[in-house]
């Protein structure tokens, strides 16, 4: 017997192509293009699935299906839309819908999903809310719609995920959207940038820590996984982690449980993890710079976020909310020419997204008109690679140092660091004449830890004294 799908969609050469695939999978398809259309066919007769477009001719096709999913639990839902935006898929999402297609898309991997419904004979629940306002995250490319319809698949369950990008591509993002958008939004979001921790002090951010501790633990201290119990975590730079602090991470998500330092009691944890990096994990965890094990642990749902120049089409929305942005910040509002928008969309952007969105500040900051032209943005980008083609490319350098070095087994991370924490020790108290205090506030961190790696490192703060 013929599996029966109805066709909502307005655009009747999209319609006459999905029609003809549907027929040879074996579909009996009646189409209309309205939502009129839509309830009269489905009021008339069953469907085994349904594609709906979201604009149609007479609405909204995503606003009323809660309620054919109420009248009609057993019928799936597949949602077509050219309006390729986070908020249409969430809105997908929560309103029952079997799957989510952002136009264009793969003719082959609809009508698979089609079968797949129809054969299920049901969906996902439908959620019971609304998302409110759509979050920052902006793109229609197709690279972007591959990263909605991966956060939609995640909304409403606590499976851990691992966000993949360079720096600048917006992880921070996508971790705040799963959490906002999902079953977990009415508890905390917690964030963690693991790299901006000294390594002491990392388990302590983490887990907490009892009276007493160690020197400096006045009082109890509540870590990060408590502060998010009943939410989500979000540790970034995950691949910056100490090796002693990713032995204790992956017991806490094995077990459920953490324990303060100092403490000896076990405290259950309710959270949900998210991890991201901008580095790629695979040659660390070849060199025994990070555990394997903890890899897995968080590669539950690996998401890639694209780097900005292979998503250069959203180059001019991105702009127009950051312009937007800058005006809520009391900026005063600009526009920016067509050639200034075309002459943005042919940068490489290494900084991605936040890069972007400096120079668009920089630019309305700058700008004593109100509209920007192609040469202001230009001089801006000239600077911006002036001072670049200035500064020490320390990626380069640590390429170079790790063609050369031979660290044992297990100690990449450890001689790494120490081979260029060093030199920037050094630069400091040689800066300061020697003066320890006044190079801990150069380097932003305490006083004792200054001692404490000098003597790790075997730095002699005295050779740096000027005095005589």
């Amino acid at each position: 017997m013929a599996r029966r799908a109805l066709l909502v969609e307005d655009d009747a050469s999209i319609a006459t192509v999905i029609t003809a695939a549907l027929e040879a999978e074996a579909f009996t398809v009646d189409r209309c293009d309205s939502i009129a259309g839509r309830d009269r066919l489905i009021a008339a007769g069953s469907y085994d699935v349904m594609l709906t477009d979201v604009v149609l001719t007479d609405g909204d096709g995503i606003a009323s299906l809660a309620d054919v999913h109420t009248a009609h639990p057993d019928m799936p839902v597949i949602v077509l839309s050219a309006q390729n935006t986070l908020d249409t898929a969430v809105r997908a999402s929560d309103t029952g819908a079997f799957e989510y297609f952002p136009k264009p898309f793969d003719l082959e991997e609809l009508v698979r999903a089609a079968c797949q419904a129809a054969d299920a004979r049901g969906g996902a629940s439908a959620g019971e809310e609304q998302p409110g306002e759509a979050l920052p995250l902006i793109g229609r490319s197709q690279v972007m719609q591959d990263v909605y319809r991966m956060i939609t698949r995640v909304l409403r369950n606590d499976l851990t995920v691992l966000v993949l990008g360079e720096s600048g591509t917006g992880k921070e993002l996508v971790a705040e959207a799963i959490h906002q958008l999902g079953a977990r939004k009415t508890g905390p979001f917690v964030a963690l940038n693991t790299a901006a921790i000294p390594r002491e002090l990392i388990e302590s951010e983490l887990f907490g820590h009892e009276k007493g501790a160690f020197t400096g633990a006045v009082a109890r201290s509540i870590g990060k996984f408590e502060q998010a119990h009943g939410g989500t975590l979000f540790l970034d730079e995950i691949g910056d982690m100490p090796p002693e602090a990713q032995t204790r991470l992956l017991r806490a998500l094995q077990s459920g449980k953490i324990r303060r330092v100092g403490g000896r009691d076990e405290i259950a944890v309710d959270v949900r993890i998210i991890a991201a990096t901008n580095r790629d994990l695979a040659p660390m965890i070849a060199a025994g710079a990070f555990r394997e094990d903890l890899f897995y642990r968080l590669n539950v749902v690996p998401i890639q976020l694209p780097p900005l120049r292979e998503r250069q089409g959203d180059v001019e929305p991105l702009v127009r909310h950051f312009l937007r942005q800058a005006v809520a910040e009391g900026l005063p509002s600009r526009t920016l020419s067509k050639e200034t928008i075309a002459l943005l969309e042919q940068q490489p952007w290494r900084g991605n997204v936040r890069e972007l969105r400096n120079l668009v500040f920089r630019a309305v900051l700058f700008s004593r008109d109100e509209r920007i032209e192609a040469g202001q943005v230009r001089q801006l980008l000239s600077d911006v690679q002036a001072a670049d083609a200035g500064a020490v490319d320390f990626g380069s350098a640590l390429s170079a140092w790790l063609g050369a070095a031979q660290p044992a087994p297990g100690a990449l991370y450890d001689e790494a660091l120490a081979a260029f924490e060093k030199p920037l020790f050094e630069h400091a108290l040689r800066a300061t004449g020697g003066n320890q205090l006044r190079a801990a506030q150069l380097l932003g961190i305490n006083r004792n830890t200054l001692r404490k790696r000098l003597d790790d490192l075997a730095i002699d703060p005295d050779r740096f004294n000027h005095r005589g």
